[in-house]
């Protein structure tokens, strides 16, 4: 072939050269700008679900947290003050209390069972203040006091001249300075302790100075008498336990990092006549108590305040209001989640 003789492929080659060029080409600016919006756009979407979902979970949270302080609170407070003033040996037994002191020590006041205190009302457990477990002021508080039967052995032999009982167990659990609540199916009596170990089934209560407060007696016959024998009486069989004493309020709490709020606290008799102050649920606000009385078989029209009860060994059932606020500022109003809750209790001790 003539070489200067156009080819006949020599155009296709320019054309598919061309087409080639085109194909290489990279974006243009309009269209990589449209790109980065369309990208934002998207992000923007994706931003905006993920803050979604994480705020909701959040309040899910708090709710779940406020939900299963309020189920704590009402289930251990409401466990007390059903067995308020009661035993396992029957309703409403003369008690004798030969405790030193009873009327200035507020777990050894048996005679009422229970007792309400008003916002301003001055608590013997723990006074008003801005300090760790603290009472807060214009918040309601309540006394309980009950035998613990969860303790209960049972009582073989009574000596009253040598002040000593003999009970079923040497697994009886009592410790010296331990105060004690033992009955019959005709009376009660409250004492201390003098001496008691896990090796035997003896559980003395003499008189003495040796623990604090002290019986002032080794009777424990009705009516208290304080001198060395007392009023005699001896326990035919029955039931011995540790005496429930607990006081609920709310007081403030303070954490090491610095964070400060309010607690639904619990001050409890403990081993050796001791008292023990617990925090038991945190973000309880305030805490209301009313209570409701009845006369014979009739009972009152209506809950009323603890300065409302004339009679505390009248009252049948406790209304409790608690509060709840959470940790987390994730309400509507950019606030922490407020809960009222209210639960009702019987006494089982008073109920007919």
């Amino acid at each position: 072939m003539n070489p200067l003789t156009p080819s006949p492929f020599r155009g296709s080659r320019r054309a598919g050269q061309h087409r080639s060029h085109r194909s290489l080409r990279g974006l243009t600016l309009v269209e990589l700008m449209v790109a980065i919006v369309l990208g934002l756009l998207i992000l923007g979407g994706v931003i905006a679900v993920f803050l979604s979902n994480r705020e909701a979970f959040r309040t899910t949270e708090q709710l779940a947290r406020v939900q299963e302080n309020a189920r704590t609170a009402f289930e251990l407070m409401a466990r007390s003050i059903r067995e308020a003033g009661g035993s396992p040996c029957g309703r409403n037994l003369p008690t004798a209390n030969v405790l030193n002191n009873t009327a200035t020590t507020w777990w050894a006041q048996w005679g009422e069972g229970l007792r309400g205190y008003g916002g301003s009302d001055e608590f013997p457990v723990k006074g008003f203040g801005t300090g760790h477990a603290e009472r807060v002021p214009g918040t309601e508080a309540i006394v309980i006091l009950y035998g613990d039967s969860n303790s209960a052995v049972p009582v073989v032999s009574h000596n009253p001249t040598s002040a000593e009982f003999k009970v079923g167990s040497i697994a009886h659990g009592v410790k010296d300075g331990d105060v004690l609540l033992v009955c019959d199916y005709k009376q009660a009596a409250i004492f201390q302790a003098t001496n008691s170990n896990s090796s035997n089934v003896t559980i003395v209560h003499n008189t003495g100075n040796a623990r604090s407060p002290g019986n002032c007696t080794k009777g424990l016959g009705l009516p208290v008498v304080c001198s060395a024998v007392g009023t005699q009486y001896e326990f035919q069989g029955g039931q011995l336990m540790k005496l429930a004493a607990e006081a609920w309020y709310i007081g403030n709490f303070t954490r090491a990092d610095g964070r400060t709020g309010r607690s639904l606290f619990r001050a409890r008799l403990d081993s050796a006549a001791t008292v023990q102050v617990e925090e038991i649920v945190e973000g309880v606000e305030d805490m209301e108590v009313a209570f409701l009385s009845s006369s014979g078989t009739t009972l009152a029209t209506d809950y009323v305040p603890p300065a409302g009860v004339i009679d505390w060994n009248s009252v049948v059932s406790v209304r409790l209001t608690l509060t709840f606020q959470g940790s987390e500022r994730v309400g509507t109003d950019g606030q922490a989640l407020r809960r009222q809750s209210i639960h009702v209790i019987g006494l089982r001790n008073r109920l007919s």
